[in-house]
């Protein structure tokens, strides 16, 4: 699929329209593209064109992004805010510059290491690895 950053969402419309008349009523592609057809037409007539360019935008971009929840000095302020009932299951966070995600285990909630996007891009991070992978290869 490829991307169409100014599409026409009437022109859509009228596509999806064209494409019905190739298909028997009752089958499933017909089926399939007057669904296609009703969600932009929901889209049209709730306005939300914008949002829905962005979402269409977001679906395409390759860039790989964690989007971080809280962030913390210490990891004695995030421990804090985990014990204090606030942390949701699944939330990354950051402490003292590192990625981590809250789990809920049985009867806890607890930090596992999740590190962020930037930190496997350091060189930090790339040194470690090339470290594990010449132990390895012993």
């Amino acid at each position: 699929m490829a991307y169409i950053p100014d599409f026409d969402l009437e022109d859509m419309l009228g596509v999806l329209g064209s494409v019905l008349d190739k298909y028997p009523e009752r089958s499933k592609e017909r089926d399939a593209t007057e669904l296609a057809q009703i969600a932009l037409l929901y889209i049209h007539h709730a306005r939300k064109r914008d949002e829905f360019k962005e979402f269409y935008k977001h679906c395409f971009d390759t860039s790989f992004k964690i989007e971080v929840a809280h962030e913390f000095a210490t990891r004695e302020e995030a421990d804090k805010w985990l014990a204090s009932g606030a942390a949701k299951d699944r939330e990354h966070v950051k402490i003292a510059g590192k990625g981590f995600l809250t789990v809920q285990l049985p009867g806890r909630m607890t930090f596992i290491d999740r590190p962020l996007p930037e930190e496997l891009n350091s060189d930090d991070w790339k040194d470690d690895s090339e470290d594990e992978e010449e132990s390895g290869s012993s």
